[in-house]
């Protein structure tokens, strides 16, 4: 049986990913499929990423807010979601 931890450890990797592919899709030229795709994954990622939008300008014409984002997502939310669970016996 999979513990929840371990569902929760999972859930954030995929998000993670959605991020990735949510920044790759923005390099290519909005059309068709690809609009379609990002727009979707656009949905599920900007309220989080658009968090620290709000916060972290640009640099140039680079936004770092991804990687922070990820970065976050890494060091505090997973090992305090999943350390809690953990010794919550989850």
């Amino acid at each position: 049986m999979i513990s929840v931890s371990v569902i929760v450890d999972r859930a954030i990797n995929f998000y993670q990913l959605l991020i990735i592919a949510y920044v790759l899709l923005s390099w290519l030229p909005a059309s068709g499929t690809v609009w379609e795709i990002r727009k979707t994954l656009g949905t599920v990622v900007e309220p989080y990423v658009g968090l620290f939008r709000r916060i972290i300008p640009p640099i140039g014409m680079i936004d770092i807010t991804p990687i922070v984002a990820i970065l976050l997502l890494s060091w505090v939310v997973r090992p305090l979601l999943v350390g809690i669970l953990r010794s919550a016996g989850l």
